[in-house]
């Protein structure tokens, strides 16, 4: 499944943290943004690690695109990378 994720943190050490969660599963897009391409169990796996580092005033948002969906995305300006090879 295709899944787009959002963050909002304020501390940069956990910032950081999350960046290297989420660098691990996939292509970083723009400042807090990842398209990753996870299986189920990948997805439960990082949202556990994400859960293990973020504060209660952290916000994390995961959206799920349906195929139809990532077909129509488009970019404007320098291309962000399709894929990186998961590394988990």
């Amino acid at each position: 499944m295709r899944i787009v994720v959002t963050y909002d943190i304020s501390k940069d050490k956990i910032r950081k943290k999350v960046f290297r969660i989420l660098e691990s599963y996939g292509a970083w897009k723009q400042y807090s943004v990842f398209e990753l391409e996870l299986t189920d169990v990948q997805l439960v796996q990082m949202k556990v690690k994400i859960q293990g580092v973020i504060e209660e005033h952290d916000k994390v948002r995961f959206y799920e695109l349906c195929q139809r969906c990532v077909g129509k995305v488009q970019e404007l300006g320098e291309r962000s990378p399709d894929t990186v090879p998961n590394v988990v």
